[in-house]
């Protein structure tokens, strides 16, 4: 199993995780900025502290699921999945390269340790609480669970509420969605686009058991998995409320980052923002 970091270590492995979305973007020139950064927070605690899982054993039986069904989001994934062993390092940089196994969207059998083929938005839930039926019903293995992450823009698919019912209805306990609430979608605000409030509210009229945390409180995350571990009679749902851009202020809370990559000016400053976190830390090299 992958070795748990300290606090002070996760928030380091979180910049770095965002340093290498930045350079995966640039060199890319496509993909997705926003989410990824937002959500790097989260990442950071789900593969160093959250998960039960083994980078040498991608396979191991007794693993923790953890299913990305915003796939769009994936240079996020790639970089913690690096970050935690799984491979090297250096791949990063064949993000979206004819041939690469780093695809636009994770495919599940082209890269150990990927779950499922994402790409249509809305179907990641369903996934998860098939698997979490499975371990819960016919396999019967109490002590793990169905990680699910999605982004708030993707509510809008209708499937999304129909694994909900299915969840609520065999109170499957464990699955867990994890919603990056950044309040951004391709096309600007969400709550424009389609208003998804009350959000708390609907999840828990389906019958599952919600919170709401600071997603880029990686103590908070950690504790939110916790006690959603401790739930035994129903599905849990985080609602993760983080900064689309988190970490580069040209990008934070601008939808227009949301499906764009930095250019080599732009990752330049970006990065020299995230390495001293935005002038905190002063360095020769600014």
């Amino acid at each position: 199993m992958s070795g748990q970091l300290s606090l002070v270590q996760l928030d380091e492995m979180a910049n770095t995780i965002r340093q290498d979305i930045i350079r995966m973007l640039e060199h890319a020139e496509s993909g997705h900025s926003a989410g990824p950064l937002g959500m790097a927070d989260i990442f950071a605690a789900l593969y160093f502290s959250i998960l039960k899982h083994d980078p040498k054993n991608p396979d191991w039986d007794g693993r923790d699921r953890l299913l990305l069904s915003n796939g769009h989001t994936n240079p996020v994934l790639y970089a913690t999945m690096a970050r935690a062993g799984y491979f090297p390092v250096e791949e990063l940089m064949t993000l979206r390269r004819f041939g690469s196994r780093l695809q636009g969207h994770p495919e599940r059998t082209k890269l150990p340790g990927v779950e499922t083929t994402s790409g249509p938005l809305g179907e990641g839930l369903s996934q998860g609480a098939g698997m979490a039926y499975v371990m819960k019903y016919i396999d019967e293995r109490p002590n793990q669970w169905v990680y699910v992450m999605m982004g708030d823009g993707e509510l809008n698919e209708g499937n999304v509420w129909e694994a909900a019912m299915f969840a609520g209805k065999y109170k499957l306990h464990n699955v867990i969605a994890i919603i990056d609430r950044n309040n951004i979608q391709i096309d600007g605000s969400t709550e424009d686009v389609m208003p998804l409030e009350d959000l708390h509210g609907k999840w828990e009229s389906f019958g599952w058991h919600v919170q709401e945390v600071d997603g880029n409180n990686i103590e908070s995350v950690i504790d939110a998995a916790a006690m959603a571990r401790a739930v035994t009679n129903q599905p849990s749902v985080i609602i993760a409320h983080t900064i689309p851009g988190k970490g580069v202020d040209f990008m934070e809370y601008d939808y227009r980052w949301h499906g764009m990559p930095p250019n080599s000016e732009q990752a330049k400053e970006a990065l020299r923002k995230l390495r001293t976190l935005d002038g905190k830390i002063r360095s020769e090299h600014q």
